[in-house]
């Protein structure tokens, strides 16, 4: 989700909270897969933490990419509308002429992947997975939650939570966009 161990906490607790519910037990990646700053993964140890505590399904999430734009706004001039009745009526509109000057505007777009996995076999399986992009975020939790309602939104939709996790057998790609 991001190189940034607080901000992969935050997500991953948020992801964890919104998800848990009466019947499914809910335990972020950052209390079980422990893996100090600058070490390499190691499935081994991952495969072995996903058994040892019994973990039915996977949700992972990575940044795909971040786009920044930048434009410029070209500022305008609006002249108010002339009284033309006498010389001083008119002077006195047209003399004090209203500019709005340009400006620079930056958009940033961020895409994030996120797949669910069934742990039933051996290898995990995908069961479903989607990507969302995220327009202007104004800080990071406000993102870290739109990405979290919409996820936990589709897993709902596909039926894809509790029970019926456990049965599903296909994937899924849904385009996800978080405003």
């Amino acid at each position: 989700m991001s190189d940034r161990v607080e901000v992969r906490a935050n997500f991953e607790d948020a992801l964890s909270a919104k998800l848990a519910r009466p019947g499914i037990e809910v335990i972020p990646g950052n209390t079980i897969l422990l893996r100090p700053e600058g070490t390499a993964v190691n499935l081994d140890y991952i495969k072995t933490q996903i058994r040892a505590n019994n973990v039915d399904g996977v949700v992972v999430s990575r940044l795909v990419k971040i786009d920044k734009n930048i434009t410029y706004v070209p500022g305008e001039v609006f002249y108010p509308y002339p009284y033309y009745r006498t010389f001083y009526g008119y002077y006195g509109t047209v003399y004090p002429v209203v500019y709005s000057p340009g400006y620079l505007k930056e958009e940033k777009k961020i895409r994030i992947e996120t797949n669910f996995y069934s742990t039933s076999g051996p290898e995990g399986e995908l069961v479903w997975t989607g990507m969302s992009d995220t327009f202007n975020p104004s800080s990071t939790k406000k993102a870290i939650d739109g990405v979290v309602n919409l996820v936990v939104k589709e897993l709902e939709k596909q039926q894809l939570l509790g029970a019926a996790a456990a049965q599903a057998g296909l994937a899924y790609q849904y385009p996800l966009n978080s405003r």
